[in-house]
């Protein structure tokens, strides 16, 4: 059988796990990947695959079937996937929660249009995380469902306390409280503050000079990322730094407390460790590419999100062998 063929839009932490993803599924094939950059710039694993600009994608139109892109939720996804959507069934990882639905729609739009199927918002929150709320919500309708992250590095926030002036370098960790986790775990069912759910810590570099008070206050008040938090801030060494903060571990728990009958009380989680944050997402990513392939090969197009696509189109193996294996 011929294999599915993938192109891959921005070669960073994402785009180097999707190529690494590739190599682990037999049906699959990376054809290209395009990036912004010089393409004599970029070195990537696979010998064999060649690097474009990402100006030159549309040529490429009947050599791919389905484009995976890598870019980021701030600024690169919101115009790549609609522009993308043209020519190619897309994968994308857009992760703003509150601006999804907009997002779905102006995919939707221009999806629709093209005859291509676009699945928007994959990876593990949204993505695999969405569905635990799902599955649970639609269990135990009577309950609550709690969300926590981490312990994992938040690229947003340390991207944030980097940018303050006196900082050289600097990574920010959410930490979920183990008290409120339990409470939940226990079936208390409580009603948890922001404060109460998670804490932040921060590993900071200063520059020659920087003041650590000075920094510190500016990153305990920082609004919509560090006031509405305890959190603690460790001034270290670079060599420190260095040693102990390059890898990108996250990770976290979705929980549904709730009860059937009268008074059960029943508990559902999902959870994840993960030790390369992008490359897990990555993996998720691929996955949903064969989804989104077997989807246009019937016939259909549009945005979807994973509440769209049945598991079974995810996995490289028959409905008889998924019926005979894992049913």
């Amino acid at each position: 059988m011929s294999k599915i063929r993938i192109g891959i839009v921005g070669y960073g932490n994402l785009g180097r796990g999707v190529e690494a993803a590739i190599g682990q599924n037999a049906d699959m094939e990376l054809v290209a990947v395009f990036t912004r950059r010089n393409p004599a710039t970029v070195s990537i694993q696979s010998s064999n695959v060649p690097v474009y600009l990402v100006e030159d994608a549309p040529n490429y139109k009947e050599q791919i079937d389905v484009m995976i892109l890598c870019g980021g939720s701030a600024k690169d996804l919101p115009e790549q996937v609609p522009h993308f959507a043209q020519w190619f069934n897309t994968i994308d990882s857009y992760d703003t929660h509150a601006k999804i639905p907009e997002f779905f729609d102006a995919v939707e739009a221009v999806a629709q249009k093209s005859d291509t199927v676009s699945i928007i918002s994959v990876g593990w929150d949204p993505g695999l995380f969405s569905l635990n709320r799902l599955l649970g919500e639609t269990v135990l309708p009577e309950g609550n469902t709690y969300t926590f992250w981490g312990d994992g590095l938040s690229q947003g926030h340390s991207d944030a306390v980097r940018r303050i002036e006196g900082v050289k370098n600097a990574v920010q960790y959410t930490l979920p409280i183990k008290e409120a986790v339990n409470r939940v775990r226990n079936g208390e069912n409580p009603e948890l503050t922001t404060r109460e759910k998670h804490a932040r810590e921060c590993f900071v570099v200063l520059e020659e000079g920087a003041d650590a008070a000075t920094i510190e206050k500016e990153i305990k008040e920082m609004p919509n990322y560090f006031a509405d938090y305890d959190t603690t801030v460790n001034f270290i060494t670079e060599a420190e730094f260095k040693e102990n903060h390059q890898g990108m571990p996250h990770g976290g728990f979705v929980i549904r407390s709730g009860q059937s009958g009268e008074s059960d009380k029943q508990i559902m989680e999902f959870s994840l460790t993960l030790e390369s944050n992008p490359m897990f997402t990555s993996s998720v990513l691929v996955a949903y590419a064969r989804a989104a392939y077997k989807l246009h090969a019937k016939g259909d197009k549009g945005a979807k999100t994973v509440f769209d696509i049945p598991y079974g189109l995810l996995s490289p193996k028959s409905p008889a062998d998924l019926r005979k294996e894992l049913l």
